[in-house]
């Protein structure tokens, strides 16, 4: 689509807009007004007005969710700026930020505190400098355009957002086609491990989306440790999913094709390449109940 700006409003500056103009400042490198909208931005279709304006209508770029009922699922501009993109189930999934913000938005931090389940104190400690900096800095312009330096930041982290989101798909897609489940005998237990052969081309950090496969095939509470090729050697790394309890890799520390085990023994580095070998090695680091 064709945009020649965007307008979001004016005064202080909160996550929620600042992220949701910073992933349309990606795709279409325009300029932000931070200002009321008039009623000829709210009908131009090159035009996006952003959490403002009173009005939903995608067809239209209008992404205001203040209209929306008291007891409306808790949505927020990135929401709808996502849901535009087609990215939305894929973001919720994959960002585990993006539904605390949807409830810190609309629900205010002592109700997301209650939803979490800590303390509202909590919702201040995890406040960062780079957010105060950032939102200070975007609340004191009227307008940022290419060049600017807040403007660049937006357009990295919409680029890196949307990279993100779309890149950890295409791993899940990938490992979906191409790890293996395995069951390994341990006396009166079996160990549940998965794990990703290399291939040519190796995959862009292949570890990294083992945890969401796991976790979105509802297997977290089944699986025990995770292989994947080790980048930096020809062999693999092998390590506990979750910190699962029973796992502990120091016991295989004094193996000769082990060379690196981290002192908490979640992890260990092998130039093994046998399925034989490496499903030993998950059985040496296995600690049966008592």
């Amino acid at each position: 689509m064709n945009i020649k700006q965007i307008v979001t409003h004016p005064g202080g500056a909160h996550k929620d807009e600042f992220i949701a103009c910073s992933l349309l400042v990606s795709l279409y490198n325009v300029p932000i007004y931070r200002r009321e909208p008039s009623a000829e931005d709210l009908a131009d279709k090159e035009t996006c007005v952003v959490d403002i304006g009173g009005e939903h209508s995608p067809e239209n770029r209008n992404f205001d969710h203040h209209q929306f009922p008291r007891d409306y699922p808790p949505c927020c501009s990135i929401s709808l700026i996502l849901q535009h993109l087609g990215v939305y189930d894929d973001a919720k999934a994959f960002c585990d930020w993006l539904e605390p913000a949807e409830w810190f938005d609309t629900r205010g931090p002592g109700v997301t505190a209650k939803w979490l389940g800590v303390e509202r104190d909590a919702m201040a400690k995890l406040n960062s400098p780079i957010d105060i900096t950032l939102l200070r800095r975007f609340a004191k312009h009227d307008e940022l355009a290419a060049g600017n330096p807040i403007y660049e930041v937006m357009k990295m982290v919409g680029e890196d957002m949307l990279d993100y989101v779309q890149n950890l798909r295409q791993k899940l897609d990938y490992i979906e086609s191409h790890c293996e489940h395995w069951e390994i005998p341990a006396g009166n237990e079996t160990i549940k491990a998965i794990f990703l052969p290399r291939t040519e081309p190796l995959a862009d950090e292949p570890s990294m989306g083992l945890g969401r496969y796991i976790l979105s095939r509802q297997l977290e509470n089944e699986v025990a440790a995770i292989i994947y090729p080790d980048r930096r050697a020809g062999g693999y790394g092998v390590a506990r999913f979750n910190d699962h309890p029973q796992m502990d890799f120091n016991a295989i520390s004094d193996e000769e094709d082990v060379h690196f085990v981290h002192n908490s023994g979640f992890l260990a580095k092998t130039s093994a390449t046998d399925p034989q070998r490496l499903q030993g090695f998950v059985k040496s680091a296995w600690s049966p109940l008592s």
